[in-house]
C-alpha cells in the first residue's frame, strides 16, 4: 500500500496560466467604424473645412436672434397651448390603442405567429413613417388645423408605446402566468392578474416619456399646417426674424423643462 502523502498545493511552475485575451478583436472593430465614419462623411461631403468655413455664419445668425424679442411671448402663448393639447390627446388615444397591440405582439403570450408576426410588421410600418410626413398626409386629408396634428401624434405614439410595452412584456417574470396556467386560468385572467401588474409602471414610465418627446414633435408640426407652435416657426424663419424666433425656441425650451420635471416627479410617485 502507497502511505506516501500527496502534496497540498502543486508547484507553481506547473499551474497552467491563461493566456491574455488578445486585443486583435478591439483593433479590428475600431478600424471598421473609423472607416464606416470616414466613408459616410465622404459620402455625404461632410468635411472639417466647409464646418470651419461656415463656423462666422452661425456666429451672425446667433447674434441676430440675441436679444430675443420677448414682446412676442403675447403673439405665441395661445399657440403653445394648442401644440400642449395637441401632444395630450395624441399621446393618450396613442397609449390606449398600444395596449392591444402590444399583447398582439408579445410571443409570451399570444403563441401563434401568424398573429404576432403580422402585428410587428404593421408596427414596424407605423413607426417608418416619420410624424413630419403623417402630418402632411392627414393635412391633406383633414385640411389646415391642430386635427391633423393629433391624428399624427397618435399613430406616432402608438408605435412607439406599442414597440417598448411588448418588448417589456416580453420579459416579465414567466413564474405567475404559468401557475394561473396551471390553476386554469383563461387568457383574460393571466393578461389582469399576472401581466398588468407586473407591467403597470412600466407602461405608465413608457407614456410619459411618449407625452414628452411629442411635445417636441407637435412644435414643429404646424410647418406642414398641422396648427400647434410651429406655424410661427415657419412665418419667423421666414422672414428672417430670428430674434422671434429665438423667443419661440426659449419658450418651448421653459414649457419641456417644466413637463420633463413633471413627469419624473409624477414616475417616482407611481413606481
Amino acid at each position: 500500500m502507497n502511505t506516501q502523502p500527496e502534496p497540498a498545493n502543486p508547484p507553481l511552475s506547473s499551474v497552467v496560466r491563461p493566456k491574455a485575451p488578445g486585443k486583435i478583436k478591439h483593433y479590428l472593430t475600431l478600424t471598421i467604424i473609423l472607416l464606416l465614419i470616414w466613408g459616410s462623411a465622404a459620402q455625404t461631403d461632410s468635411t472639417l473645412k466647409e464646418l470651419v468655413q461656415g463656423f462666422p455664419n452661425m456666429l451672425d445668425l446667433l447674434r441676430e436672434m440675441f436679444p430675443p424679442k420677448w414682446s412676442y411671448l403675447d403673439n405665441i402663448a395661445e399657440a403653445m397651448l394648442e401644440t400642449i393639447r395637441m401632444a395630450l390627446i395624441g399621446t393618450t388615444v396613442g397609449a390606449i390603442l398600444a395596449v392591444p397591440v402590444a399583447l398582439l405582439c408579445a410571443a409570451n403570450l399570444i403563441r401563434n405567429r401568424w398573429i404576432t408576426y403580422p402585428a410587428r410588421f404593421v408596427l414596424n410600418l407605423i413607426r417608418t413613417v416619420p410624424d413630419l410626413l403623417l402630418a402632411a398626409l392627414f393635412v391633406a386629408v383633414f385640411g389646415l388645423g391642430p386635427l391633423p396634428g393629433m391624428f399624427a401624434l397618435s399613430v406616432f405614439s402608438l408605435g412607439l408605446i406599442a414597440k417598448l410595452t411588448y418588448e417589456a412584456l416580453e420579459a416579465i417574470d414567466p413564474g405567475p402566468l404559468e401557475a394561473m396556467t396551471a390553476a386554469g386560468a383563461n387568457l383574460i385572467q393571466i393578461i389582469v392578474y399576472a401581466v398588468i401588474p407586473q407591467i403597470r409602471a412600466h407602461f405608465v414610465s413608457f407614456t410619459l416619456y411618449t407625452f414628452e418627446i411629442n411635445v417636441r414633435a407637435a412644435a414643429v408640426l404646424g410647418l406642414v399646417g398641422a396648427g400647434g407652435i410651429g406655424h410661427y416657426y415657419e412665418v419667423t424663419l421666414g422672414f428672417f426674424e430670428y430674434d422671434k424666433t429665438c423667443m419661440i425656441i426659449m419658450f418651448t425650451l421653459a414649457v419641456v423643462l417644466i413637463i420633463d420635471y413633471a413627469s419624473t416627479k409624477l414616475r417616482g410617485k407611481l413606481l
